[in-house]
């Protein structure tokens, strides 16, 4: 759209720059445009989604497997085709529990985008109100600050220094500078005195109509021309599809020599076939994808008890490895509360009645940006202090008869914020902002007379002991300075007005939370950019800091390159007076150390360090929206304390889904080891590929999910965290797996053997209950990595479920005529049943052993 007169949007519109829409015109407008948002690209079909789930390397070989079966029995002139049909319906049963699986995920998933709504500050009928992104409408009139989205494409009204990241747009990465004034050239695609959809307020702020929303503003019409992009899978998820592949290989590999020795040995191709086929099941974890990506869906929803939103699934595996959380002290360490609680002069502190206090805390009443809309209050903690001090002294910003000209806004560089205010006797420069650099900018000082008289160096002096005195103690301190000008301008030549001090109580919860993470390996660092002695006192209280421990500050930090600051990083606990540009480097020299590094952040600058930690973690409450853009993570409570239980989640999740991989892999061997076994010493195949593929999807899978629902275990915050690299199966899991699936193997051919004298059909069907239950009673003692007895055999009642209902069907298919010929099983006697369920606990005698011998570490 070309130049835009303000006129003709009010006219276009029926709007107003200065109060807005009515909302009845607000609500008109919404029926006529629509939500303001970009449909969300159409989603995969249920019939694309269930043959995505058929193309897994692992069923691909079932498939197969069950046509080149089939083709054999055409070939043989065989008329009984139910192997191979099994093999399908079970195939085509697992493959729809898959696709129902995934939707309850992507359901769970997208259930959390509502926990994290955009919101935006609208002036409607000449009232402040704060209302949905999706809810603006043509007309609008919006406020924006550094920090924001903007939601549509807005004419700008008004701006105080303001420029916009286009990034997203034109590909400029330099912020462009934006303007309220008319512009004679109409030539540019996007204009200065306009702001975009989708675009990012880098500094400064403003008020703006909206002239364009959805699929009608700059970033919609974009959108609405691109197609569809595909998904890409987690880490987690490519590591075990990489896992699902060696399996299947392997287990092509073991079929082919297995049928190349039966054929060397003299057997039948199409029952050396038929051998393979069953192997190539038994070593096939079907169920394994389904599990994983139902267990990280649950993980992820039960994180937002924790008070935290994963936006990136990849960031549920850093969290159970995250070795050093760095962590902003305002309002996630502390309670985000500022109260000023004294009022010092640059001599001495002053009390209520002094003639100064009043004075005093006027320039930071109006040097501020706080206010209220509706019912609730506005603007950083800092402001709100003065804010809700002037309310209490009487000196409220409404009723003070001043007009602010100009400003130049907080920036976290500069430390400090400024405006130019007409009072009635005349107008003044106030600047507030940390006691160190308003100090440098000043060559006077008030004195108690109330003249501006030079700084001399015993004053200075006093005024810095001061000023150290209520950091050391915990207080962050704000000072103020003015000077007498007809312009802002940059600060110099001040007179230094005095200081306060304000106190913001560490959350009750954090110092329990610290220990935690001490107690699970995780160094917690304090980042802030207070005064250092301030920082020290907080983190000492908190347990942050210890004796011994370095503290670091920004100029310290500017001064050392990365591989100085490399080797002092390890030993710091808190970093001081630091700015945006130090985090992303302390992120970077601690990850030079092999440290998974979870940081915090809230404001626009923050978005590299945020991007660059293995965990970023933006606050939900305090935060821009660039922050929550650019984190993996959004902590709806910006509480320290959030974090770590989703540390604690984090882990439980990888120890879940390492128990369902640890329960799958050992029945599959304890499969392959039944029939392989029974090859070698010449039996005939003691389980049919239909049975094993029953045992995969019905007795393994079930209990798999079920395991995935496993309570966190109590010790999982007292142990080191793992390494990011750490493979699901080390050499410890590894070798317990294979000793549990032999034992499982050596029982089920134990009972075949025994049984084989009477009939073949008779021998497979206790071989083959007694490799069911023995796994389902196996499933128990995977769940814990201590006794089974010490937590309780029913603390899980989703795996107690599992295991009754896989028992039911078992008991039933073996014992309902109409099934058991299906499965080629038959009728077993209670002697034999006693058999089998004495065979079926000894795995539960053995695991006890192995666990009170191999203590987990």
């Amino acid at each position: 759209m070309n130049n835009l007169n303000i006129e003709k949007i009010e006219t276009e519109f029926s709007t107003n720059r200065r109060t807005g829409l009515a909302e009845t015109e607000a609500e008109k407008k919404l029926r006529r445009y629509g939500l303001n948002e970009i449909p969300e690209k159409k989603r995969d079909s249920f019939f694309r989604k269930f043959i995505a789930e058929l193309s897994d390397f692992m069923v691909l070989i079932l498939i197969a497997a069950a046509a080149i079966s089939l083709i054999l029995s055409i070939i043989k002139g065989e008329t009984d085709f139910t192997d191979p049909i099994i093999i399908m319906i079970i195939v085509l049963l697992n493959a729809l529990l898959g696709v129902i699986q995934e939707n309850k995920a992507e359901k769970a998933i997208n259930s959390l985008k509502n926990l994290t709504p955009k919101t935006v500050e609208v002036i409607r009928g000449g009232i402040k109100k704060i209302i949905p992104a999706e809810k603006l409408v043509p007309g609008d009139l919006i406020s924006l600050s550094a920090g924001a989205f903007v939601p549509a494409d807005c004419r700008v009204i008004s701006a105080t220094a303001l420029s916009a990241d286009e990034s997203s747009l034109t590909g400029e990465s330099i912020p462009a500078e934006k303007t309220s004034e008319e512009i004679s050239k109409e030539e540019e695609t996007y204009l200065k005195n306009c702001i975009y959809s989708g675009t990012v307020i880098t500094s400064g702020k403003c008020t703006a109509l909206v002239f364009a929303t959805g699929l009608n503003s700059s970033i919609g019409k974009i959108a609405s021309m691109l197609g569809d992009t595909e998904k890409s899978s987690t880490p987690l998820q490519k590591r075990l599809e990489r896992m699902g592949k060696f399996l299947g290989i392997g287990a092509l590999a073991v079929c082919f020599v297995v049928f190349l020795m039966g054929i060397f040995r003299g057997g039948n191709v199409f029952d050396m076939f038929m051998l393979s086929v069953s192997l190539a099941v038994a070593a096939i974890p079907e169920g394994l994808p389904s599990v994983v990506t139902i267990v990280l869906a649950l993980g992820v929803r039960r994180m937002v008890r924790s008070n935290v939103v994963i936006k990136k699934l990849q960031s549920v595996e850093s969290l159970g490895c995250a070795g050093i959380i760095c962590s902003d002290k305002t309002g996630t360490l502390t309670k985000n509360e500022m109260t000023v609680t004294a009022v010092c002069s640059p001599e001495s502190e002053l009390s209520l009645t002094d003639k100064r206090y009043r004075e005093l805390i006027l320039y930071p009443i109006l040097c501020n940006d706080a206010s209220i809309v509706g019912e609730s209050y506005r603007g950083s903690a800092t402001d709100l202090a003065f804010f809700k001090l002037g309310e209490k002294t009487n000196l409220k910003k409404s009723g003070l008869n001043y007009k602010r000209l100009a400003e130049i806004p907080f920036d976290s560089q500069k430390k400090y914020s400024g405006v130019l205010i007409n009072l009635p006797l005349g107008k003044i420069q106030i600047f507030k902002g940390a006691p160190d650099i308003i100090l440098k900018y000043c060559t006077h000082f008030r004195d108690k007379s109330g003249k501006s008289v030079p700084f001399s160096s015993s004053v200075i002096k006093k005024t810095e002991h001061l000023i150290r005195s209520y950091a050391e103690n915990g207080y962050r301190v704000i000072a103020a300075a003015t000077k007498p000008s007809e312009i802002l301008s940059a600060p110099s030549s001040l007179t230094f007005e005095g200081f306060f001090a304000l106190i913001d109580p560490p959350r009750d919860e954090v110092k329990e939370a610290v220990l935690t993470c001490r107690r699970a390996g995780i160094r917690p660092v304090m980042i802030t950019g207070d005064h250092l002695d301030t920082a020290k006192a907080i983190a000492s209280s908190l347990h942050i800091y210890k004796e011994g421990d370095l503290a670091l500050t920004g100029p310290e930090i500017e001064k050392m390159n990365d591989d100085k600051l490399q080797k002092f990083v390890m030993r710091c606990s808190v970093f001081a007076r630091v700015s945006p540009e130090h985090k992303l480097r302390i992120v970077k020299a601690y990850q030079s150390h092999g440290q998974v590094v979870a940081m915090t952040g809230d404001g626009v600058n923050d978005a590299p360090a945020l991007k660059k930690a293995d965990i970023g973690c933006a606050m939900g409450i305090g935060g821009t929206d660039v922050a929550k853009n650019a984190a993996d993570m959004v902590l709806l409570d910006d509480n320290f304390a959030s974090i770590v239980k989703a540390v604690r989640e984090g882990r439980g999740i990888f120890d879940n889904i390492r128990k369902a991989i640890h329960f799958l892999l050992s029945s599959n061997i304890g499969e392959i080891l039944t029939i392989f076994g029974t090859f070698l010493i010449g039996l005939p195949t003691p389980l049919l590929p239909i049975q094993l593929l029953w045992i995969n999807l019905i007795t393994d899978s079930l209990p798999a999910l079920a395991l995935g629902t496993q309570e966190i275990e109590e010790d999982v915050m007292e142990r080191n965290p793992r390494r990011a690299k750490e493979n699901f199966i080390n050499a410890s899991l590894g070798f317990r797996m294979i000793c549990e699936g032999v034992l499982i193997g050596l029982l089920s051919i134990t009972a075949f053997v025994i049984t084989l004298p009477i009939s073949l059909d008779l021998a497979r069907t206790t071989c083959f209950a007694v490799l069911c239950f023995s796994q389902l009673v196996h499933s128990f003692n995977v769940k814990s990595r201590s006794s089974i007895f010490k937590n309780g055999i029913f603390d899980n009642k989703y795996l107690v479920g599992a295991v009754l209902l896989c028992s039911s069907l078992m008991v039933s298919i073996i014992s309902i005529p109409f099934l058991s010929n299906i499965f080629s099983l038959v009728p077993l006697s209670e002697a034999q049943w006693g058999i089998v369920f004495s065979f079926a606990l000894i795995p539960i005698i053995f695991d006890e052993i192995f666990k009170k011998i191999k203590k987990p570490k």
